[in-house]
């Protein structure tokens, strides 16, 4: 979105001014080949024209005259054209202010020669003024633009440069003025304590005296901690929408080029704008393009990212409590950003703004669903609950696929199912009901994920089945979904992270308990459920032989040169050990779902069934699979 009120005057843009662009590019190019064209037929009609006759000297015209040589004569101004007898044409010019006729009396022919029958007819006329300007002076004229364009185009574009090297050393940042329509904490839901940490720089950006006159310092940074999507951006224009003063909106990959001061240069420049528009609010997306640690690479520490940063800490350490200006920046890397843009004195508060839980997205969706026309089916809590991990901005992803797949539809409203849809297309990819599946793979499929289902309904703490499908997705041949029952877990027991690898290990059971085979379909499960054992093991302390210790640094470290050198913080012995009790959760997990399958191998086969027939099974007909019934299929979609 371009927030510059009059786009054409961006003191920003490469032209350098708000003028209009210098001469060049394809539109240059055409005007001067129109105009060289035009010189090149004006000089070449002009030569034509005077080259369409044969010139000859007055003389030889008096003479040709009193000859009785010549059969009509035309004047037109000081031009002259004569006929002759062989209808031969002849040009002359006279070059003195005399008459034709008192010409030809000084050259010697008498009057009687120039009337007819004896003489010729002449025709009198008067100069053509717009064939002499047409002739001789357009094309000087056209020749003295051609050059004064050029001229002109070679300045433009020498003062275009110039203003274009000074302004490379100019803020990048946008201005958002307070008389345009702003983002409010009303449009903001599922943050409310992350709203509530902002209330207090909303309060003071409007009435700083009440902390002055207190001998309060409000921050003078406040630094938004948090995963991608989760509305920082949003929540940093709320702030100044609802404190009613300008915002100014930077990425911090824009102060770095690749010319040294470049970056420096842009960040004095900002905070020289801000204090021109103060009370203000500057807002810096994605700092930790220039805030990372200092000191960490593997070459040389002075670069330019370095300045910059060094820059942003001197302008932040120059704040006074009488400027009003706050600075607000958004990372979701703050492991890896300076300490010394971390201390107090510059960002002083920080703001963790994470993923809504079932009641935040519950809000979200109330939000992004305003205005829309939703079916009576539609329960957002539902909804809130089968979307555990959504962002906001996921959230609002989800929202406007359902309202496209309802238009796809043709319908007036959107309705539970086209939620349902899309929420299942962005997180597994969209149905793939023209793959060809054989009979015997669709019946492993289904085994499979029956398996997942028995499994998680005999496991005590596993989430309640919502559905179970064979239809590929993705690149998922079928797949369980589960739906808790309540909130969203904060903590998770041993006994909870076991029963998650018995659900994941259930599909691989299922698989060898009919078919006394396995198949590949189990690699994703097999991958969920070595991570969780590890963590169990390595980062949580839930192994009884290893104790209350974690193994291993964290794997995501951000800094290669600080990750260089070091060796791992445990031994071989204790390697073994963590291998042994990784290994002996999957087996036990494993060997509780074989056991689960065996005892209800008669619910399994009922379930498998049934997803032969339909496909897709919700979760009251599984239920009642569950029950031994055989559930009614009249309701089923599809």
């Amino acid at each position: 979105m371009n927030n510059n009120p009059n786009p054409n005057n961006n003191p920003n843009q490469p032209n350098g001014s708000g003028g209009p662009a210098a001469p060049g590019g394809s539109r240059g190019l055409l005007l001067l080949a129109v105009l060289i064209v035009g010189v090149i037929l004006l000089f070449f009609i002009s030569s034509q024209f005077n080259a369409s006759g044969q010139e000859i000297t007055l003389p030889d015209l008096a003479e040709a005259i009193r000859a009785g040589e010549v059969e009509s004569i035309t004047v037109q101004g000081d031009d002259i054209t004569a006929v002759l007898n062989d209808q031969t044409e002849v040009q002359a010019r006279k070059e003195s202010v005399a008459s034709f006729y008192d010409t030809m009396s000084l050259l010697g022919v008498e009057e009687a020669q120039l009337q007819p029958p004896t003489g010729p007819e002449i025709t009198i006329q008067g100069p053509n003024t717009l064939g002499f300007v047409f002739l001789n002076i357009l094309p000087f004229v056209f020749m003295i633009a051609l050059f004064g364009w050029l001229a002109f185009a070679m300045m433009r574009s020498m003062r275009g440069s110039q203003d274009q090297a000074m302004n490379f050393g100019r803020s990048r940042a946008k201005m958002v003025n307070i008389d345009k329509p702003m983002v409010t904490f009303e449009d903001v839901a599922g943050v409310e304590e992350s709203k509530t940490e902002l209330e207090e720089i909303v309060e003071f950006l409007k009435d700083p005296e009440k902390f002055i006159r207190l001998g309060a310092r409000v921050p003078k940074g406040v630094l938004m901690i948090g995963p991608p999507g989760t509305g920082k951006n949003l929540l940093a224009r709320a702030v100044a929408g609802e404190a009613g003063v300008p915002f100014m909106n930077i990425s911090g990959s824009d102060f770095v080029e690749m010319f040294v001061g470049v970056g420096a240069s842009r960040v004095r420049d900002l905070f020289e704008k801000a204090r021109q528009v103060a009370p203000c609010i500057i807002f810096i997306d994605e700092i930790d393009a220039v805030g990372r640690m200092r000191g960490t690479g593997l070459g040389g520490g002075h670069d330019e990212r370095e300045q910059t940063l060094n820059q942003i800490l001197v302008e932040m350490d120059g704040f006074d409590n009488e400027t009003n200006i706050i600075v607000i920046a958004a990372t979701n890397r703050s492991d890896i950003l300076d300490p010394a843009l971390m201390r107090p004195g510059r960002f002083d508060r920080k703001v963790y703004v994470d993923r809504p839980d079932v009641a935040g997205r519950e809000k979200i969706l109330e939000v992004h669903t305003r205005g829309k026309p939703l079916r009576v089916d539609v329960d957002l809590q539902t909804l809130a609950k089968l979307t555990p991990g959504f962002s906001g901005a996921d959230l609002e992803n989800l929202v406007n696929e359902g309202a496209i797949l309802a238009a796809r539809r043709n319908l007036a409203g959107i309705g539970m199912s086209e939620f349902q849809e899309a929420m299942e297309k962005m997180a597994m990819g969209p149905e793939r009901r023209s793959r060809v599946i054989t009979p015997a793979e669709k019946q492993v499929l289904a085994y499979h994920e029956a398996g997942h289902a028995l499994a998680a309904y005999f496991s005590e703490n596993a989430d309640p089945v919502h559905k179970i499908t064979i239809v590929p997705r993705g690149r998922a041949g079928g797949y369980m979904m589960s739906l808790p029952e309540s909130m969203d877990n904060a903590l998770n027991t041993r006994s909870q992270l076991f029963d998650k690898i018995v659900v994941a290990m259930g599909g691989r059971a299922a698989e060898e308990v009919v078919f006394n085979q396995i198949t590949t379909g189990a690699s994703n499960d097999l991958e969920r459920a070595t991570g969780l054992a590890r963590a169990m093991v390595t980062r949580l302390g839930m192994s009884d032989r290893l104790g209350l210790r974690v193994f291993g640094e964290d794997e995501n470290t951000p800094f290669l040169g600080r990750s260089l050198g070091s060796s791992r913080d445990y031994s071989e012995e204790s390697a073994r050990q963590i291998d042994h009790e990784i290994s002996q959760i999957i087996d036990a997990a494993y060997e509780r779902a074989k056991t689960i399958l065996l005892d209800n191998r008669d619910k399994m086969d009922a379930l498998v069934d049934l997803l032969m027939e339909i496909e897709t099974v919700a979760r009251p007909e599984f239920e009642a699979v569950m029950a031994g019934q055989r559930p009614s299929l009249e309701l089923q979609p599809g």
